[in-house]
């Protein structure tokens, strides 16, 4: 919207300019919906009135919600505009968290047989380990390690429906929990004491990353068409069946006899040979 544009290029701020005048005619509760259409809300400050107590926050969202969304907002040497939305949002991520942990402690403490995704998984973990130690390391980035926490979460759930092993998960958790605790130490608590652990997380430290997990091994599909050899892909070993489909058509020596033809069927051979039927 061009006006809000021009708000943002001037630093304009609605709150600036129209918070007295809709209070005078008894219409301030059409601010936030206003500010939400076509403009940035006032930066937070006495002579705007428009300070948040900290401990109305407190008391709806409790202290790890508040910690998690200041530090996830903004950089640290930036000013970020507060909006109970975004607090909602990380007291939801939490929320979330918790309940999938207390929902599945009894398969998180099962043993079981090592699962096919197990591996691809916990390098995802010790990916996110590894970025989260540079994002501190880089003038305490806490903003972009936390928002790799939660992508860890998100493939954490992913993992769970995939069928990875309750060991797999289990360690997947723990780390996570260790990387969250500094930000949001009372529920990592409570969630590291119900998943058995007698010491106390605070005792735990920092997770170490196994760099067995990040080595990515390259491996070399065969791709056939009609079940003659017409090219082949270098990828990293899991590469899933789409995304092999896509490269392989993108292969000259496949175009060809790929052109003016429908795609019947795909055999897939698992890290070997990709088979396209025509």
């Amino acid at each position: 919207m061009e006006v809000e544009k021009f708000l943002k290029e001037k630093n304009i701020s609605l709150g600036d300019n129209v918070k007295h005048l809709l209070r005078e005619l008894g219409l301030e509760h059409l601010l936030k919906k206003i500010e939400e259409s076509i403009g940035e809300s006032a930066k937070m400050s006495k002579s705007k009135e428009n300070v948040v107590d900290p401990e109305d926050m407190l008391k709806e969202f409790g202290a790890d919600a508040v910690r998690l969304y200041i530090l996830f907002s903004a950089p640290p040497e930036r000013d970020f505009e507060w909006r109970e939305e975004g607090i909602a949002g990380a007291h939801r991520f939490l929320k979330r968290l918790y309940t999938f942990v207390v929902q599945n402690l009894k398969y998180l403490k099962g043993e079981g047989k090592d699962g096919r995704g197990d591996r691809e998984y916990l390098r995802k973990v010790y990916k996110t380990v590894k970025k989260y130690e540079d994002d501190l390391k880089r003038n305490f980035q806490f903003n972009t390690a936390i928002a790799s926490l939660m992508e860890l979460f998100n493939e954490t759930l992913k993992a769970k429906e995939e069928g990875v092993s309750p060991r797999a998960l289990r360690e997947g958790l723990e780390v996570l929990l260790k990387l969250l605790y500094p930000i949001t130490p009372h529920l990592c608590e409570e969630l590291w004491q119900k998943l058995g652990k007698g010491r106390l997380l605070a005792y735990e430290g920092f997770p170490k990353v196994k760099e067995e997990y990040l080595k990515e091994e390259e491996v070399t599909v065969v791709v056939q068409v009609n079940g003659k050899k017409r090219g082949a892909l270098k990828v990293l070993k899991g590469t899933s069946r789409e995304e092999l489909i896509k490269r392989a058509k993108e292969l000259e020596n496949v175009k060809r006899f790929l052109e003016g033809k429908s795609l019947k069927k795909v055999i897939y051979v698992e890290n070997k040979i990709l088979n396209l039927v025509v």
